[in-house]
């Protein structure tokens, strides 16, 4: 039935219209925005999904940045290890060579002096944004704490995990309390028997005199006229000692210095994997976005063509009056 006051092919084209024209805004946002999934009434599940994990990247960003601080603190102080204990290796060499008899000992003392003197510039020189591993002047240097990763248990509940270090083994200068430096506590050695003797002897020496509040008991390694063999022997098995701790201490720092880079490594990777695993949820697919847009505009040009067509129905039956 043909009826002018009610267009049924007319309203029904026009809905058509207006579902291709609705598509149409959706693809072109997805392809102005480059997400399929941009807000909530897109897809609640999805949407929630990825506003958490992007917030838990830029968290793992930041954990990035700490690492990187985390790095450059345990760098400088190893730098400054590294360096004392060439520095205490050749204090070493000095104590060695004093040994020969008819040296001069007040000149190797003189060298022992300024390498001492280098040992405190290093220490106190190996700070990085405020903290010294080396050279402590209050309490005691405890544990040195380092952000390492941000975690989301399957609660939901979130934590941040630590990397830790132990700054007592790795001061070498306490000037408030001598125990607390490797190079400023005391070292009991064994000494030699001297000639005609017999039965071995102990001795205390430590190499630098910081000072301290507290102070080591014990003889400061230095060379005097008067130094005898017995002494020489016993300083050098104590300086041999601190090399020891001072090598164990730069291992254990580089020990804490390669997992820094390893968990650096990893959070980069894991905000690669995250940031993927996003895009796979919300992101739109150009390639189908465009196509589908061509689609909508032909079906657009249709949909107005089958309007007009519809519309003229009218017309056809005024014509009849005529």
């Amino acid at each position: 039935m043909t009826s002018i006051m009610t267009n049924g092919a007319a309203m029904s084209a026009l809905q058509t219209l207006r579902g291709i024209s609705s598509q149409m805004d959706d693809t072109q946002s997805a392809i102005s925005s480059g997400l399929r999934v941009s807000k909530a009434s897109d897809n609640a599940a999805y949407w929630s999904i990825a506003t958490t994990m992007r917030s838990d990247n830029k968290a793992l960003s930041t954990v990035g940045d700490a690492l990187g601080l985390a790095a450059a603190k345990t760098d400088t102080a190893y730098t400054g290890l590294n360096a004392s204990i060439s520095v205490v290796d050749q204090i070493k060499s000095k104590l060695v060579a004093a040994r020969e008899p008819g040296v001069d000992k007040t000149k190797i003392n003189s060298e022992i002096t300024e390498l001492k003197s280098q040992l405190t510039s290093i220490s106190k020189s190996a700070s990085f944004s405020g903290e010294n591993w080396l050279y402590n002047t209050s309490g005691t240097a405890g544990t040195k704490e380092m952000v390492g990763s941000f975690t989301r248990d399957t609660s939901g509940n979130v934590s941040i995990n630590t990397l830790k270090f132990n700054a007592g083994n790795s001061v070498l200068i306490d000037t408030n309390a001598a125990s607390g430096g490797q190079l400023t506590k005391a070292i009991t050695v064994n000494n030699q028997p001297i000639a005609n003797s017999t039965g071995t002897t102990t001795a205390t020496y430590f190499l630098i005199d910081a000072k301290s509040t507290t102070s080591a008991s014990g003889t400061e390694i230095k060379l005097t006229t008067g130094t005898n063999d017995q002494n020489i022997e016993g300083m050098i098995s104590a300086v041999d000692s601190m090399l020891t701790n001072l090598t164990d201490s730069a291992s254990k720092l580089g020990a804490v210095n390669s997992r820094i880079s390893m968990q650096n490594d990893f959070v980069n990777n894991l905000q690669d994997v995250i940031s993927k695993g996003v895009g796979r949820l919300v992101d739109a697919d150009m390639n189908q976005e465009s196509t589908k847009l061509k689609a909508l505009q032909t079906q657009q040009q249709l949909g107005i063509q089958a309007l007009s067509i519809a519309n003229s129905d009218s017309q056809s039956v005024l014509s009849l009056f005529r």
